[in-house]
């Protein structure tokens, strides 16, 4: 998309683009943070001011926007290209000010509310900070003589609070692109069908994210919700809700009477989620078929939407309880279901590698099942696939056979979902650079444990995108058994804590020395190899490490 610019938001962003090293050709939103506090007189500087934000905050958050001696002088001329989480800001901005005049430029204080109405790093923070983007919003529509009461700046900075910031509805004014095959009753027909799908698959989006936001408190999924939302008002655009509400009849529509026994009947707040999250997906499939009479770009935007849902779907269910799950007449096989149950209330995970002799191995899992470990994951990258599959069959016998029929300990196979496969394994976990969450699951099938390791909240996030079962935060501390080139440390799992519902447990360097700074960021399951399996007795290692969970849940 582009955009024009105010003489004074040019200067920002070709000031934004001076900060840029010299492999980097797009704009940032961090960097536009910087470019907009060169500009000191504009309107978006004055209101990081109030809010306390300077370049040493800035810089303080995000230390790469420190300028470089690589880093290259603003060039007059054409803007440089926006990233696309700097395009979809500056897209949310125009969104939010739909009912100003299309011929508005671009000024520094809209920059500003795009990047503070955003989900990303940049907005979340900005709002943490206490930059109000309704009261920026309010301000530029009076500026701009939208009839809003003026408020002063002081009023845009609200004290900072952790809550997301909640934005209102917009009505579209793009021109549509109308068939004109379509004429008179037919075209108001489609334009009811089109405006009846837009309504339903806008309001279940709506239910899905209060859940997620008010009954999970998780802020990933809140996030990818919001931006579902936004995403589908910007794929409606070619409606324009005048003409939707000329076509609108609801007093006359003949499916506002009709009803069957279950819509009136919800098991609990999940199930309210998982029957809107099917409202949607059939919401955007009819706008997909019946856009493409309209505008086949409009359906196929809807059909992307559609994928997303049942990315969104897959998230869902791994967040329901198993319990309401085990319920329902629809639910999967009830070995996922005990799977699930026992991961979530898993807090000790212990790392196996399969160099000792089988008896030898046997002996250490069966001790270790029998002192009260959650999770068994084997991993050893010497070993050759017949000798490592053989261990992983071994370990899923002692598992399966030995210890607690009721607190049964999980297997998991590290990095290898084929061997997982012909093991019969509780799971898989991935790395960074392992196959992804989808190609496992597609050899795996829907009932296997799949977690990914993530060493930043961004990886976090994207693994929750990506429909993982659990997560591995780390490396927190140094560690003996595996080398790391940097620790996201005791500040990733505060990040996690705050953010991601998924099981998550921390992993490197954890002892019984330092756990307790371990349970102080919010995280209470931890993945241990050393600690345990190199102490002089490993089942009162596993003792010492229980205890100290247990008196923290």
């Amino acid at each position: 998309m582009t955009y024009q610019y105010t003489p004074a938001a040019e200067r920002a962003l070709h000031a934004a683009a001076g900060r840029l090293p010299r492999d980097r050709n797009e704009l940032s939103p961090f960097y536009v943070l910087l470019g907009l506090l060169s500009e000191p007189e504009c309107r978006a500087a004055k209101v990081l001011e109030a809010a306390a934000i300077d370049e040493e905050t800035i810089h303080r958050r995000w230390p790469e926007a420190e300028v470089r001696d690589s880093a290259k002088p603003g060039i007059a001329g054409a803007v440089r290209p926006l990233s696309l989480e700097l395009e979809n800001a500056f897209h949310g901005a125009i969104l939010r000010l739909d009912e100003n005049p299309r011929t508005c430029q671009l000024a520094t204080e809209h920059l500003l509310l795009g990047l503070a109405t955003d989900d990303g790093d940049v907005g979340l923070w900005l709002r943490d900070r206490g930059v109000n983007p309704d009261a920026m919003e309010a301000e530029i529509c009076d500026r701009y003589g939208i009839d809003h009461s003026p408020i002063p700046l002081a009023d845009m900075i609200d004290e900072p609070s952790l809550p997301l910031a909640d934005d209102r509805s917009t009505e579209l004014a793009v021109a549509p692109k109308a068939n004109s095959l379509l004429v008179g009753s037919a075209e108001v027909r489609l334009l009811r069908i089109l405006d009846a799908a837009g309504n339903r698959a806008g309001e279940a989006v709506r239910v899905v994210e209060d859940y997620v936001r008010f009954a999970l408190d998780d802020r990933a999924l809140t996030a990818l919700c919001k931006q579902m939302r936004h995403d589908l008002a910007s794929a409606l655009a070619p409606l324009t809700m005048k003409a939707r509400l000329a076509a609108r009849d609801t007093i006359h529509d003949v499916g506002t009477e009709l009803s069957t026994p279950t819509e009136m009947i919800r098991l609990d707040l999940a199930d309210v989620a998982a029957a809107n999250v099917r409202r949607l997906q059939e919401s955007l499939r009819s706008l997909e078929e019946f856009g493409k009479v309209l505008d086949p770009v409009m359906a196929s935007r809807c059909e992307q939407l559609r994928y997303r849902a049942y990315t969104l779907q897959r998230q869902l269910d791994a967040q329901t309880p198993t319990a309401a799950r085990a319920a329902r007449p629809y639910s999967i096989e009830s070995d996922d279901c005990s799977r699930r149950a026992r991961l979530a209330s898993a807090a000790l995970y212990v790392l196996l590698d399969g160099r000792e002799s089988e008896a030898s191995f046997v002996a250490i899992a069966r001790s270790l099942i029998e002192a009260g470990v959650d999770v068994l994951q084997l991993r050893d990258k010497q070993l050759d696939d017949r000798t490592l599959l053989t261990r992983a069959r071994a370990l899923r016998a002692a598992t399966r056979d030995f210890g607690h029929p009721d607190r049964r300990t999980l297997f998991i196979m590290n990095d290898r979902p084929d061997l997982a496969l012909l093991s019969e394994a509780d799971g898989v976990h991935l790395g960074q650079e392992e196959l992804t969450v989808d190609a496992a699951r597609r050899i795996l099938g829907p009932q296997t444990l799949i977690g990914v390791s993530t060493h930043s909240i961004e990886q976090a996030r994207q693994a929750v995108a990506d429909g993982a079962d659990y997560l591995g935060l780390g490396p927190t501390f140094p560690s003996k058994t595996k080398q790391f080139d940097n620790f996201p440390g005791l500040e990733f799992l505060r990040q996690a804590s705050a953010e991601i519902t998924l099981p998550a447990f921390a992993i490197g360097g954890i002892t019984v020395e330092n756990i307790d700074e371990v349970i102080n960021t919010g995280i209470r399951k931890v993945a241990l190899s050393g600690a345990v399996l190199k102490a002089a007795d490993p089942h009162a290692a596993v003792a010492r490490f229980r205890a100290k969970l247990i008196a923290a849940s």
